[in-house]
């Protein structure tokens, strides 16, 4: 693990990045006290997506006389309901 001063940090971010990208961790010190540790993702984590963008299965609806309700509904227009 390296302890690196936030000032290095923003000058070397991007060379520091590569390290964690090897599997080192790297925690950032702000007045010697440290602040936030960048850590190599894990094969273990797992995305979380929010339930309104999670995909739906369709609703399927059997009735005993196995018709659609599009099949239903033109029944209902063609005996004038």
């Amino acid at each position: 693990m390296q302890n690196i001063p936030l000032s290095e940090f923003r000058a070397n971010a991007s060379a520091l990045i590569d390290l964690v990208e090897r599997g080192e961790t790297v925690r950032i010190l702000r007045h010697g006290k440290p602040v936030a540790e960048l850590v190599p993702v894990t094969s273990s984590v797992t995305p979380r997506v929010p339930s309104w963008k999670r995909a739906i299965e369709p609703l399927h609806i059997v009735r005993p006389d196995n018709k659609t309700g599009a099949q239903i509904i033109i029944e209902e227009r063609e005996a004038g309901w």
